[in-house]
């Protein structure tokens, strides 16, 4: 069911993608094609602000920050698995596997790789302090639009 807390988690998740896109982008190879990275991580923050994090809005502040928490982590995992899944295929489009268990595992371990390019602090702290803000601010929308 639409609400306020789901809309607002959706923005906050989405502007927090397109915050953190940003500042990943440097951290990459330099010549790395980043096509439509940012849009997909976007429609990742959207999706998982209004599934994940905006049905569990309401429950008071600490709920509210793991709240955030826990949207944040999830989009994490989902844009490391979704970007790792679109290199690994254009990959296997090169024929660089030699069957379908090794793409898939391919997946897990370009996305861990993806993971430790953005290990630093301050991509670490602009995710801890918009987990934060997107938990609260949905709080905030649940509580005050019902």
């Amino acid at each position: 069911m639409p609400n306020a807390a789901r809309l607002v988690a959706a923005v906050c998740l989405a502007i927090l993608a397109f915050i953190v896109s940003g500042q990943i982008m440097p951290l990459m190879p330099e010549g790395t094609d980043f096509g439509y990275f940012t849009y997909i991580n976007i429609g990742l923050g959207l999706v998982v602000g209004w599934i994940v994090m905006g049905k569990r809005a309401g429950k008071g502040t600490t709920t509210a920050i793991n709240n955030g928490v826990t949207g944040t982590v999830t989009l994490l995992f989902w844009g490391l698995f979704v970007q790792g899944s679109y290199k690994m295929f254009n990959k296997a489009m090169k024929h660089a596997y030699d069957g379908p268990f090794e793409a898939l595992l391919a997946i897990f371990k370009i996305g861990a790789e993806f993971g430790m390019t953005i290990l630093v602090p301050h991509v670490i702290a602009t995710l801890v302090i918009g987990a934060i803000i997107a938990g609260l601010a949905a709080e905030y929308a649940s509580k005050r639009w019902r």
